[in-house]
Formats: C-alpha cells, structure tokens, sequence
C-alpha cells in the first residue's frame, strides 16, 4: 500500500518513498545527443540555393529613329534649368540684343554772380566795431640787466694735507683719526696712493704702494713709506666680507727749513 509520504512494508512500518537519479554518464550522453540533433538541422535546412533571376524574353523595347537626335536632349537634367542655346529661351539669355547708348550733350550759357562793391568788408567791419581787443605795449629796448660776476673765494693751494677714500672702501667709515703733516719739500709732488684689503672686522690686511700713473711726475720716498705706514696702521667699520679699496695721501708740501749759509770771505 502507498501513502502519501512513503511505502506501507509488510510488517505494518511507513518507509520512505527513494527517488531514483541519473549518473552523470547518462546526464553527458544526452547533452551530446541534443547536440548532435542541433547540428545536423543546421546543415539540413541551413544549406540554400542562391536565388537566380529568370531571364526575361519578349519585352517590348523603345528605340529612337534615325535623325532624331534633337530628342537625345531631353536626357540632360539641366535642359529647362540653366540657359542653353538649344532651350527654349537661348537666343534672349545668351545672345542679348546690343543697345547703342548715346550720352546726351548739353550746354547752358555761364551765369555769374553779381559782386556789389560797396559791400566788400562789410562783415570784417561789423566784427571789428563789436569786438575789443587788449592793448598789447612792445618794449623795443628793454632796461639792462645787471649782473655781479661769481668770484669763486677759494685758496689757490691746499691748506693742508688730505686723505681721500676710493673704491668699495669709500663706503665704510674710517675709525682712526688720521691728522697728515705738511711735508717739507722744495717742490710740489705727487700723491701716493696705497691700495688695501681690510677685512671683515676692519683691519688691514694687505697694504701695496700703487706706482705714478704718469712718468713725469715728482715722487718722494720718505712721503710714499709715510703713506704705506699709515695705511697698514688704519682702521675701519666692521663689514660682512672683505673690502678692496685706494687710500689716497694728497701731500701739502712747505718750503724746507734753511740751512746755515758759509762765511763769505
């Protein structure tokens, strides 16, 4: 006896009804089977003739007469479009009639315009009565200027010695007071100039007599070993780097001391 959920065994008990399954061989089998149907249709009804036209016979054809060939114009599409000779208006578009101008010639006697004289400056005349104008005095010869010439009031020689700074050193200030001598000498000579290096905290570290720039000018040993000597001995502003710069001696030279002259005899 079968129930609903199982089978009735012979000794009264309910057992489980078992659903039989396919092995995966036969699963494989029919999916080949499937396949190879699928293919064979495929090259059953997929192979198709090509369609070929049948041939057409008796048609009835048009074919233009002998010395016709007027009518061989009614294949160009531009026929009414566009002027042509052989179109229904040719001869007006494109042979137009040629029209003689003529320009008319005509002449009129001159008329001049009557001048009255007794009006000429009229107009200047009223502007002139109307209108003032200022006086204006030309001076012909105007009063003379005087003038104090400008006598410059400056000693001819130098009062003492100077110093005079050149260079990038020019711009740091000189610390040591530095008061120059004249210089006994029986003739005017020339400056010495000293190049320096002074370093960053504002001592001399090099020191070179420069020689005369010009050959005829009047040098004094003693003045030049003075001006590297006082050069060496010169201080200056603290700075960030080194300064190259010309320290420039301008020697005021005075007459030198007399010396006892010999007895005449």
């Amino acid at each position: 006896m079968n129930t609903a959920s199982g089978e009735l065994g012979a000794s009264g008990e309910i057992r489980p009804r078992t659903r039989s399954s396919w092995p995966l061989s036969r699963w494989l089998l029919l999916i080949l089977l499937v396949l190879a149907v699928h293919v064979a249709l495929i090259f059953i009804f997929g192979a198709r003739k090509p369609i070929t036209p049948l041939a057409v016979t008796n048609v009835p054809r048009l074919a233009l007469a002998a010395g016709s060939s007027e009518w061989l114009l009614l294949n160009d599409p531009t026929l009414f479009a566009l002027p042509n000779v052989e179109g229904f208006a040719g001869p007006a578009w494109l042979e137009p009639p040629h029209v003689q101008f003529t320009q008319p010639e005509w002449t009129e006697s001159p008329r001049w315009l009557e001048l009255p004289a007794g009006e000429l400056g009229a107009v200047f005349r009223q502007f002139m009565e109307t209108n003032r104008f200022a006086t204006l005095q030309f001076e012909l010869k105007p009063p003379p200027r005087f003038t104090v010439p400008l006598v410059p009031l400056e000693p001819a020689f130098a009062e003492s010695s100077t110093l005079r700074l050149e260079g990038d050193l020019a711009r740091r200030p000189l610390l040591t007071p530095m008061k120059l001598p004249s210089w006994p000498y029986a003739d005017v000579i020339a400056s010495s100039k000293v190049q320096v290096l002074v370093n960053a905290a504002g001592g001399v570290v090099s020191a070179v007599l420069l020689p005369s720039a010009h050959s005829g000018e009047v040098r004094d040993a003693d003045a030049d070993q003075r001006a590297l000597e006082l050069a060496r001995a010169a201080r200056f502003a603290p700075a960030s780097e080194l300064t190259l710069g010309k320290l420039i001696f301008n020697w005021r030279t005075v007459p030198p001391p007399a010396t006892n002259a010999p007895s005449a005899l």
